[in-house]
C-alpha cells in the first residue's frame, strides 16, 4: 500500500480521523492516479466514506496532509474544493425534490456571474452566460437520457434516475476528478449498465474517477486500480484481478482476522461519535458565517 504513482491527481499522507478516541481513518499514504478509474473498497465500517468526506472538505482530519493537483487542501472548505475541480456524489442522493431536474442541473455550474451582487445588476453580463449554462445542462441531460424529465420535479424520479441526475449535475462544474460514493446502491439492473457506461466515459473524456463500491462485479469490470481499506487503514492496492485474489483482502471481507473488521458495537460507537463531531463542526461553520 502507498505505492507512488507516475502522475497522481490526489496525494494523501498521514491522514488520521478519530471520533471520541476511536480511530475511523488512519491512512499512512495513498495516491490517486490521474486519468484512471480507481475503486475504494472494503467491508462495512472500513472508513471509506469518512475518508471521502476528509478528502473533499466535508469533514476535517485530526492530522495529516492531502493535496489535489499539487495544492494543499488542508482547511479548504468543501465548496472551494469543488471549485478547484474535485466534485463528489453521495451514497444517499442529494437531489432537491422541490426543484425541477433542469433547475437541479443549473445549481451545479460554478462561477456564475449572476451569483455576484454587482454583475447580477447588469443583465447583459450574465444573461448570455445563463443561456450557455442552460444549453450545457440540456446536453448533459440528453447524454444521461433525462432530457424528457427536465421539467419534472426531481422528487418524481426513481432512485436510479436520481443517481444519474446527481452524476450529471456533478459534471456541470467540468471537474477533473469525480468521486462517487456507492453509485450502484439502490439502482435496478436496467440502469446499472447505463451508470457503468457513464463512469467509463468519464475516463474516456480524460477525467479521473475515485469511487466507493460494494458491487465487486462492477469493481472488476471498470476499475484500473483498486485500493482496499479495513479498520480505517489501507491494507492493499493493485489491479482488480490481483486484488480479488489477495489473501489480506479475502480475510478482511470474511473476517478471518478479528482485528481487521470492526465489530458492530465498535462501529455504532464510531458512528455516534462521528455524528456528534459533525454536529459540532456544523455549528462552528454557522458561527463563522455569522
Amino acid at each position: 500500500p502507498g505505492a507512488p504513482k507516475p502522475d497522481p491527481i490526489v496525494v494523501a499522507h498521514g491522514i488520521k480521523r478519530q471520533f471520541g478516541g476511536l480511530t475511523a481513518v488512519d491512512v499512512e499514504h495513498v495516491e490517486i492516479q490521474r486519468g484512471k478509474i480507481t475503486a475504494l473498497i472494503g467491508p462495512n465500517g472500513a472508513g471509506k466514506t469518512t475518508f471521502f468526506n476528509l478528502l473533499t472538505g466535508f469533514d476535517r482530519p485530526n492530522e495529516g496532509d492531502w493535496s489535489f493537483n499539487g495544492q494543499s487542501l488542508a482547511k479548504v472548505p468543501a465548496y472551494r474544493v469543488a471549485r478547484m475541480g474535485m466534485v463528489r456524489t453521495f451514497q444517499l442522493t442529494k437531489a432537491l425534490g422541490g426543484m425541477t431536474v433542469l433547475e437541479n442541473m443549473l445549481l451545479g455550474a460554478k462561477g456564475q456571474k449572476g451569483e455576484n451582487i454587482l454583475t447580477s445588476l447588469i443583465r447583459p453580463l450574465w444573461s448570455k452566460e445563463e443561456e450557455s449554462i442552460e444549453n450545457r445542462a440540456i446536453r448533459l441531460l440528453e447524454k444521461f437520457k433525462l432530457d424528457t424529465k427536465k421539467d419534472d420535479y426531481a422528487s418524481s424520479l426513481s432512485g436510479g434516475q436520481k443517481k444519474l441526475l446527481e452524476m450529471a449535475r456533478a459534471l456541470m462544474s467540468e471537474p477533473e476528478l469525480v468521486m462517487l460514493d456507492e453509485p450502484m446502491a439502490g439502482v435496478n439492473p436496467a440502469l446499472k449498465q447505463s451508470l457503468l457506461g457513464h463512469v467509463k466515459s468519464l475516463r474516456d473524456e480524460g477525467r479521473s474517477v475515485l469511487f466507493v463500491e460494494h458491487d465487486m462485479d462492477m469493481v472488476r469490470d471498470i476499475s484500473d486500480w483498486v485500493i482496499v481499506m479495513a479498520q480505517g487503514k489501507v491494507i492493499a492496492e493493485g489491479p482488480p484481478d490481483t486484488i480479488m485474489g489477495d489473501q489480506r483482502v479475502i480475510d478482511a471481507y470474511l473476517g478471518a482476522h478479528h482485528d481487521t473488521v470492526l465489530d458492530f458495537e465498535e462501529e455504532e460507537k464510531i458512528l455516534a461519535a462521528a455524528q456528534a463531531e459533525l454536529d459540532n463542526l456544523a455549528e462552528e461553520r454557522e458561527s463563522e458565517n455569522e
